[in-house]
């Protein structure tokens, strides 16, 4: 793992973790058939794609943290490895000011930082903006974020993808936990919207759609009585414009999930 993903770590280190509200840290494993270079003759080909993903959450008295490092490992003709990582920082104002922000179905404000980097691709983007709680019925929870995208990307000059010009995102994350007899499920995931944008050769890089929902069963619950532990299930990924290409992307992965 190169530096910048060390970076993540670190400052999702530097946050106060010893008086966290909450924690939540898991390791994923997704299998599924995935088209990794959208790009040139080959856009549509599908490789089998092995995802490890480290994902943490945590909350404490200013606010919330999340991350993820994904590692995926695929063969294409050649076997291939990289890196992806995201981390978002929110400082929730009500918890900062001690005031009630709810607003109907809106439960609080928060002020976020966010960044994005890769490691073949030499990606860097940073998200600063807002992040909205909303109180929606059955949900664990319900935020969305609505932030900058402003690239800090090292260029083809530097072995890494084009620079490109800045833009904005969307994103929405939830979890819905639901149980049916004795058995506990939960619909979870997020979809963001990623605005148009212009890279260093004029190239018009297109607004995406990404939307990946994950199905969960609790299996350490159903098989050892260790509920919120072990799980199975399945993510749907739907890429539209994937990585601003033409080339669109509708996939099944398999899903495995261990909770500490």
């Amino acid at each position: 793992m190169k530096k910048t993903a060390l970076a993540l770590l670190a400052a999702m280190a530097a946050t106060p973790a010893f008086g966290a509200d909450w924690s939540s840290t898991e390791l994923h494993y997704q299998l599924g058939n995935l088209k990794q270079n959208p790009f040139g003759p080959a856009a549509e080909q599908k490789s089998t794609t092995h995802i490890y993903t480290l994902q943490h959450a945590s909350g404490w008295k200013y606010g919330d943290n999340f991350f993820f490092v994904d590692y995926s490992d695929w063969d294409d003709g050649q076997r291939q490895r990289d890196w992806y990582g995201e981390a978002y920082f929110n400082f929730s104002l009500g918890k900062i000011s001690g005031a009630d922000l709810s607003l109907g179905p809106l439960k609080d404000v928060g002020v976020v930082l966010g960044v994005n980097a890769g490691g073949d691709s030499k990606i860097r983007k940073y998200l600063p903006g807002i992040q909205l709680a909303l109180d929606v019925p059955g949900a664990a929870f319900f935020n969305t974020l609505i932030t900058a995208y402003i690239d800090d990307n090292l260029g083809v000059a530097n072995g890494g993808a084009p620079k490109e010009g800045d833009s904005w995102m969307l994103d929405t994350a939830w979890a819905f936990p639901f149980a049916f007899a004795n058995h506990d499920f939960s619909l979870e995931g997020h979809a963001e919207y990623i605005g148009s944008r212009t890279n260093e050769f004029g190239d018009k890089v297109k607004a995406h759609v990404l939307a990946q929902p994950q199905l969960r069963y609790d299996l350490g619950k159903t098989l050892f009585n260790d509920p919120q532990r072990l799980f199975v299930g399945i993510e749907y990924q739907y890429w539209h414009n994937k990585f601003g290409s033409d080339i669109s992307e509708s996939a099944v992965q398999g899903l495995a999930v261990w909770r500490f």
